[in-house]
């Protein structure tokens, strides 16, 4: 069963980079723009974290974005060494064209499948989410 799931996880990834290279995006970009849109002013290591990402790579990442206009890096006041990543005004068209590519994708996934069998997968993927989550923490070995 986990086979199907990272065979799924991978299609979907793929189909989805088919379609953002047409807006000019990567898909280390586009993760970035996703997250920053459902969790602005997060902390730089703080979103490495979440992308399970080398904060290097996500430096080199952040400050392309930054160059294009799309990322915008501000002073953490509660840290004067960290920096806080926001999307600027020029990325809510780009951000906005990504969702709608993502909901796009979504319906063709699940096309034929009633309402409630896609709510019965959306809940099922979230207890499986959880259950890993706490049987063995980001960070730590199994068992510890």
């Amino acid at each position: 069963m986990l086979y199907e799931i990272a065979e799924t996880a991978t299609a979907l990834r793929r189909a989805f980079d088919r379609r953002a290279v047409s807006l000019g995006v990567t898909r280390a970009q586009w993760r970035v723009l996703a997250k920053l849109s459902r969790t602005p002013g997060m902390r730089q290591v703080e979103l490495a974290d979440h992308l399970d990402m080398e904060a290097i790579t996500l430096c080199r990442i952040v400050d392309r974005l930054a160059e294009a206009g799309l990322v915008e890096r501000q002073p953490d006041p509660q840290d004067r060494r960290a920096w806080k990543l926001v999307l600027t005004h020029k990325s809510k068209p780009l951000v906005k064209k990504l969702a709608a590519l993502a909901d796009d994708l979504g319906d063709e996934a699940f096309q034929g499948l009633p309402v409630e069998r896609r709510d019965a997968v959306r809940a099922t993927l979230a207890a499986i989410r959880d259950n890993v989550a706490v049987k063995c923490p980001r960070g730590k070995a199994f068992g510890q």
